[in-house]
């Protein structure tokens, strides 16, 4: 049950990325489950992977091959991570990336592979080898709604996003992709992302751009506190727009950054609208605080708090919850008569303690509505911090007990 999710929107082509969707039945039968996204020769490409130190296979094989050459093609597959897999595993990732670097004539070091799912399990290759013809023969620039679909594991919807900016009079494309619905909690970005552009641009500024853009995006979500395996974010830009980005200064750079930054945005804003068994979508602001580590602190202990989530799934305004988890939020100082707590425009704590005006109707009528937004004010500094995150649900606990079956 996705939250005011809207409809894939119009995800515009990008010159020189094709992508091929095809169905190799790697877990379940008959559904999309393995994208080939081939690159233009010279594209650059920039990528940011997850923190948990037992991170997939194809993260690290990816991480080494970027280490090595210019990718020409992305290898995605759903259903099995990859992940706990041992040397197994590596020799899996590697000929998967073999397979496919055959098929396009290309080093297999010019492959990058993905995979999401369960993890513990051995990919199955063969499957997967079988496979890529018909992604391949699926190419498309096109191609991305597909891809979108093809990506997904327990999401129940398709995620993109797109702009086009222009930039010196020439019109730059900016077109992405992501999956998730569980396991999300960032040490990075703590999905998959797939983004590409038309302008042209070094590595190293990619690399920055992606990073910032993540810093306001995905690693401003959290579904359930857990960082998966496989986390992977890859910013692709094949220059055939014509527009360069020499420098990560200047009002060039400016305009490229916030359109990279939206699409990240909406993509990471999908993934809580999405999240497994998610009934509301809701809205962290911590201002005031005396450092943005120390919002972020509070915001995160508010967010993770499984009692301050089931609150929120039954509409019930326990604002003792929140008051709790602020409190426990580990930061060097509060002074908790300084703290005040909203629920959208509804004061129910000032001054550290429950607001005088504040009705349990109000905080009700709050309380069911499908989006929210909690402000906590520390009163003690200039800095804030935002991030989205959403409620706890049985159906969230349904949808991860029966994963496997």
């Amino acid at each position: 049950m996705a939250v005011n999710l809207p409809p894939l929107p119009e995800l515009f082509p990008v010159a020189g990325i094709r992508l091929g969707t095809s169905r190799a039945q790697i877990r379940k039968k008959d559904r999309r489950d393995l994208v080939v996204i081939e690159c233009a020769p010279g594209t650059q490409a920039a990528a940011i992977f997850t923190q948990n130190r037992f991170c997939a296979a194809p993260v690290t094989v990816a991480r080494e091959h970027l280490g090595q050459a210019v990718p020409r093609a992305l290898l995605i597959n759903t259903g099995f991570a990859n992940a706990g897999t041992g040397i197994e595993g590596m020799d899996d990732a590697r000929h998967s990336c073999t397979a496919l670097a055959s098929s396009l004539g290309c080093a297999s070091n010019e492959v990058l592979p993905f995979s999401t799912g369960v993890i513990g399990e051995r990919l199955p290759v063969e499957r997967l080898v079988a496979g890529l013809p018909g992604s391949l023969a699926a190419l498309s620039e096109s191609g991305w709604a597909e891809a979108a679909h093809g990506i997904m594991t327990t999401d129940t919807l398709p995620k993109g996003s797109a702009r086009r900016v222009q930039i010196d009079g020439k019109t730059v494309t900016i077109t992405g992709i992501a999956k998730g619905a569980g396991m999300i909690c960032p040490n990075m970005a703590t999905l998959l992302a797939f983004i590409a552009t038309d302008a042209a641009a070094p590595s190293s500024i990619l690399q920055q751009c992606l990073e910032a853009a993540a810093n306001e995006s995905f690693n401003r979500i959290s579904v359930d506190g857990d960082t998966s395996t496989n986390d992977s974010c890859v910013l692709l830009a094949t220059g055939k727009s014509g527009v360069e980005l020499n420098v990560a200064t200047g009002k060039t750079y400016k305009v490229f950054y916030a359109a990279v930054r939206d699409v990240l945005a909406e993509l990471a804003q999908a993934i809580v609208r999405d999240a497994e068994g998610a009934t509301k979508f809701i809205t962290i602001d911590v201002v005031q605080g005396a450092s943005q580590a120390d919002c972020l602190e509070v915001a995160y202990t508010i967010a993770h708090s499984p009692l301050v989530k089931t609150a929120f799934f039954a509409s019930d305004p326990n604002w003792g919850r929140i008051l709790a988890a602020v409190g426990r939020a580990r930061i060097p100082k509060l002074q908790v008569d300084r703290v005040s707590i909203h629920l959208d425009d509804v004061c129910i704590v000032r001054n550290g303690s429950r607001a005088p005006e504040y009705t349990e109707m109000r905080g009700q009528a709050v309380m069911a509505r499908p989006e929210i937004c909690v402000r906590v004010d520390l009163g003690g500094g200039t800095e804030s911090a935002r991030l989205w995150t959403c409620d706890l649900s049985h159906d969230y606990v349904t949808i991860n007990a029966e994963y496997r079956t």
